[in-house]
Parts: C-alpha cells; sequence; structure tokens
C-alpha cells in the first residue's frame, strides 16, 4: 500500500467562479521566473492540474491557481494559472482571488483602507490595489492585460446556425466576440448549456478557417475562447453595463463574466468609438455577479489601438483543506505528481 500524498488549498471564488489555492506542499519549481515555472509545470508535471482539476478532486470549471516565490523583487507573491485548457499566462478572476488570498495568508498583511502591492504572473508583473474594511477584504482592482481588435466584424458559417458576424480580441488569450442577441440569446441561466454548445460550433468554424498570432508574442495557439456580448446600458455618467458570458472549454460556461472577457469587450468598444479613458463597463454574468473593468488609456502598437485597462472584482474564501491524493486509488495518476511534493507530503 502507498503512502497518501498531501498538500494544502485554499478555495476562493469571484463571481461565481471557484479558484482553488495551493498554498502549500509544492517543491520549489526551476525556472527563473514566474513563467518558466509554469512551462516546467505544463511541460513535465502536468498531474498537479490534473489531479485537483478532474474527478475525483475537482471539475472542468474550476480553476488552480499555484502560489510560488517571486522571482522579481518587487512583487510579494507569484502565481502559475491551471485550468481545464492548459496554462494561461493570465486570468482576471484568478488575479483577483490570488491577490485575496495572499492578504488572507498574511503573505501580505491586511491595512485598512487600500493598500496596493504587486504580484508576478506568469504574464509578468500586475499592480493589485486592494480594499479592506474591518479586516474583510470588500475588493481587488488588479491590471488587465494590453488588449486590442484583432479582427473586426468578419463572417463564418456555423454548421446548425448559420452565418455569424464576429470579432477577434486578444486580452491574455484570443477571445472571438459576439452579439448574443443576433444569435437569439437573453444571456440568462436557463441558456447556459445553448450557449455552450452554441459557443463551441463558432469556435469550432472558425479554428477550421484560420489561425491567430499576437503582435509581439507571436503564436499563442488556437483559439479558445468566446465572448457573448448582450446590449450596453448606460448606467451614469462614464460607467456602463452589459450582460456577458464567456465560453472557454467544451461544456464549460465561466461562472464569471471573466476579467480578459471584460478587457477584450473594452478594446472592442474603444475600437467602436464608443468609450474613452477613464470610462468604466460593468459585465453581468448568468448568475448576476459582475466585474468592472475600466479603460485607462490607449497606446498605438503599429496598426493596433492597445487598450490599458483595470479590472475590479471581489473573491470570498470558501474552504482551507489538506487534498488527499491516495496513489493505490486506479481514479488517481500520481506519476508526475509525486515528484514536485515536499518531504512528508
Amino acid at each position: 500500500m502507498k503512502k497518501p500524498l498531501t498538500f494544502r488549498v485554499m478555495d476562493t471564488h469571484a463571481g461565481g467562479d471557484v479558484s482553488r489555492m495551493v498554498t502549500g506542499g509544492i517543491k520549489p519549481l526551476p525556472g527563473d521566473t514566474v513563467r518558466a515555472q509554469m512551462e516546467y509545470l505544463r511541460d513535465h508535471a502536468d498531474g498537479l492540474r490534473r489531479c485537483l482539476l478532474e474527478e475525483p478532486h475537482g471539475i472542468p470549471e474550476m480553476s488552480v491557481d499555484l502560489l510560488v516565490p517571486p522571482t522579481d523583487s518587487r512583487a510579494v507573491a507569484g502565481y502559475i494559472i491551471m485550468e481545464v485548457m492548459g496554462y494561461p499566462i493570465y486570468s482576471g478572476s484568478n488575479t483577483i482571488c490570488t491577490a485575496t488570498a495572499v492578504l488572507e495568508c498574511g503573505i501580505v498583511q491586511k491595512q485598512e483602507g487600500k493598500q496596493s502591492f504587486v504580484l508576478e504572473s506568469p504574464a509578468g508583473l500586475v499592480n493589485i490595489d486592494a480594499v479592506v474594511t474591518d479586516g474583510v477584504v470588500e475588493s481587488i482592482t488588479c491590471a488587465g492585460l494590453p488588449s486590442y481588435i484583432d479582427t473586426y466584424k468578419d463572417t463564418v458559417d456555423v454548421p446548425g446556425i448559420g452565418t455569424v458576424t464576429y470579432s477577434i480580441a486578444y486580452s491574455g488569450g484570443f477571445y472571438c466576440l459576439v452579439d448574443a442577441t443576433e444569435l437569439g440569446f437573453a444571456l440568462t441561466l436557463d441558456e447556459e448549456r445553448k450557449l455552450t454548445e452554441c459557443a463551441h460550433a463558432i469556435v469550432e468554424a472558425i479554428r477550421a478557417q484560420r489561425s491567430y498570432s499576437h503582435y509581439s508574442l507571436g503564436d499563442v495557439g488556437p483559439l479558445p475562447f468566446l465572448h457573448f456580448m448582450g446590449p450596453i446600458e448606460t448606467v451614469g455618467d462614464h460607467y456602463y453595463r452589459s450582460r456577458s458570458t464567456t465560453y472557454v472549454h467544451p461544456g464549460v460556461i465561466c461562472r464569471s463574466t471573466t476579467g480578459t472577457g471584460t478587457s477584450a469587450r473594452l478594446a472592442l468598444m474603444n475600437y467602436e468609438g464608443l468609450i474613452k479613458p477613464g470610462d468604466c463597463l460593468e459585465t453581468v454574468s448568468l448568475r448576476e455577479t459582475g466585474f468592472v473593468g475600466e479603460f485607462k488609456a490607449v497606446r498605438h502598437e503599429g496598426d493596433l489601438d492597445v487598450v490599458e485597462n483595470t479590472i475590479t472584482g471581489r473573491s470570498y474564501v470558501i474552504a482551507h483543506s489538506d487534498i488527499v491524493v491516495n496513489c493505490d486509488d486506479p481514479m488517481e495518476d500520481c506519476s508526475d505528481l509525486v515528484h514536485i511534493l515536499t518531504a512528508g507530503s
């Protein structure tokens, strides 16, 4: 009989998206940057991601964030994001959850009012502004990745759906942006399964036609995401609201609107001349949760308008636990997990 393996986690959620924070039990990873450490996990130790996102410990709708020591002295902590589709270099909801976990774990001591610190993601340094009231983390504002429109109002013929008009944005991954109303959706919870099926068909049709390349990163893989956009409502001066939802993987619609999805929508609104620096967009999910994206500035990269933005949301701690992995269990695979756990785990 093999000895069970254990490591420590903190479960959090932002907008309904559960991020499982791995806070202890993992050896230091090779790599002189968090990006290099992410690539090591991806290429040599993917068992941690699979263990926590597959049965019996997890489900595909969750995310995992591994806290690691920062490699840049300006950051208080590093984190590696793991999702069902792989290892995204950035995620707004995961960053909000990680920043909250850093405060709740005491890596950064809570201070009443607003406090700022820096995290190191695989995409680089991320500035964080946290608001703490009576010891409770009320909100996290993080930088969204610079976002831009790659393709505006192209069309694709989708089997079973017809001709679909879409735009492509980059905001940490490439996003297909579609008008939900044109496709017959009101973006309510009862539509979730149909939204997933529709998004999958559209993404597969676009993938079959073409691929996309980032202006500085080059090839970042096939189109992964689709963001359904509801109508824009003017709520107040410089403040807009829109129902939204994001597809990330076959069968998986995010519980939140996603930070990167919100950043992609800001890029499109800028492209269409609907928003200016200082304006905010609140995206509202199928579950009535939301993030607020603020358009901070725009800069030019060749012919592209690149939108600088921030995302604000709130994360809640929902569990502290030890994960126990029984290597004798036929549902477990410890083959590339054992060598990254600390002694005694």
